[in-house]
């Protein structure tokens, strides 16, 4: 069960996005907030995993709040949710420690796959921004469809990888859990289909990833 806190400052936007919420399965809300600082203390008074998180709000705005639940209490995600879709809003939520970025108006299903996503660990953003993003983390390379289909997460993992760096180097370069390394490698694994690392090394370093300064030689 994921339990997920609402914050932000419109009572009939944080209503509407509840009822979405508790439509789906395996959630449940814990509790609102109208403001950055209330979200902060109430996501960790009701034990939330994942803040959905508007960034325009007053009491410090989402994005420090942001910072504060991603320095005092990393245990608990943040999903932006919010009206803009520009570089700076989201390169700036990413960099304060949220681990999802949607704009409003994402469908069912996105929200769904979105807090399914942070609540284990991994980062996604939303399709209205995911190819801005994808083109930082890849260095703008096209992509097979298959590694399309990858979170931003499992991007920046993959990139280290072909790299030449293991599972116990990315966590340290990420400052990751290896737990969650291994978690995120194992996604990858199955969306490409295979357990076998050179392989998905090699496809990583074809599709352009791991060519960036550092690079480890083959």
């Amino acid at each position: 069960m994921t339990r997920v806190l609402v914050a932000d400052d419109h009572a009939g936007f944080r209503s509407g996005i509840a009822l979405l919420l508790r439509s789906l399965p395996d959630t449940e809300v814990v509790g609102e907030a109208a403001s950055g600082d209330e979200a902060v203390v109430r996501a960790v008074s009701t034990g939330a995993d994942v803040v959905l998180m508007d960034l325009a709000m007053p009491g410090g705005g989402g994005l420090a709040a942001t910072e504060r639940l991603a320095r005092d209490a990393p245990h608990i995600a943040v999903l932006v949710l919010t009206m803009s879709a520009e570089d700076a809003s989201v390169t700036a939520a990413l960099r304060a420690g949220a681990r999802g970025y949607l704009v409003k108006g994402a469908s069912r299903a996105e929200v769904e796959r979105a807090l399914r996503t942070v609540a284990e660990g991994g980062v996604v953003v939303g399709a209205s921004v995911a190819h801005r993003v994808a083109a930082l983390v890849g260095g703008g390379a096209a992509a097979p469809p298959e590694l399309a289909d990858l979170s931003v997460r499992e991007r920046e993992v993959l990139d280290l990888m072909a790299r030449g760096l293991d599972n116990a180097e990315i966590a340290r370069r990420l400052v990751l859990s290896p737990k969650t390394v291994r978690n995120v490698v194992s996604a990858i694994f199955g969306k490409l289909h295979t357990s076998d690392r050179v392989q998905v090394v090699l496809r990583a370093r074809e599709a352009g990833l791991g060519t960036r300064p550092g690079t480890v030689p083959s």
